[in-house]
């Protein structure tokens, strides 16, 4: 009897992934920089702000 005919086949292997998926010899993906302590605080202050005036 020949097993190895037996049970599921066996899923694609070399199938490609989709062009989100970072590829053998693509480019790196660039992270936007951080946002920096200051910039938080202006802008949650700014927001809070904007929250407590009714009419901005």
């Amino acid at each position: 009897m020949d097993y190895s005919k037996s049970g599921n086949p066996k899923g694609a292997r070399s199938t490609l992934r989709g062009p989100d998926h970072g590829q053998k010899g693509a480019p790196r993906q660039v992270k936007p920089p951080r946002e920096t302590q200051e910039q938080l605080l202006a802008r949650m202050k700014a927001a809070a702000a904007a929250k407590k005036d009714p009419r901005a």
